[in-house]
């Protein structure tokens, strides 16, 4: 004979929410479509906004800046416009620099594409880098595009340990130009 034990109203309460919450995702994934550039991103929460003057090898531009630090994690995306489609292009390599200098890092993958067609000239480049700040490991995952005198750099950057492999993919594979 199976016997079954009783279960409390308020214990089947707390066990489905205990389960719901297991399920449940720490972050609030939304579409955002720049006002500023034609591009569109998924960030795991809301993002914010800023505006500021950047020299990239000699060139200055106003970079903005839409971003979301999520647990120490930061998911980014700067857009700004060069004089020209070549000055764009060039800009990859100098964004590239400066964001592994800031972290010491070492480049540990990297692949560049380069296109010219009717609509315009293309060129991206892909970094995977790790390196240290504070003492502690930090790991750095960058898309660098450029589009005509248009360029974006999407950036995922945080402690090694802490930047969830499926965020990162979702936030980098989200990013589309308009």
């Amino acid at each position: 004979m199976t016997s079954y034990l009783p279960l409390r109203p308020g214990l089947l309460v707390l066990a489905l929410s205990l389960s719901l919450s297991a399920c449940g995702n720490a972050t609030n994934w939304r579409d955002y479509n720049s006002q500023e550039a034609p591009f569109r991103v998924m960030f795991p929460d809301k993002p914010s906004v800023h505006q500021r003057t950047i020299d990239l090898a000699g060139m200055k531009v106003a970079m903005t800046m839409t971003a979301v630090d999520l647990d120490g994690t930061m998911y980014a995306v700067g857009s700004a416009e060069a004089p020209d489609a070549a000055s764009a292009q060039a800009a990859l390599a100098a964004m590239k620099t400066a964001l592994v200098r800031n972290i010491g890092a070492t480049v540990n993958r990297e692949a560049s594409r380069a296109a010219s067609s009717a609509s315009g000239q293309r060129a991206s480049l892909d970094v995977e880098a790790t390196g240290m700040q504070n003492g502690t490991p930090m790991k750095l995952v960058a898309h660098f595009e450029a589009r005509d005198r248009h360029f974006y750099q999407v950036v995922v950057m945080g402690k090694a340990k802490a930047m969830p492999a499926e965020q990162v993919e979702q936030f980098m594979h989200s990013f589309t130009l308009l």
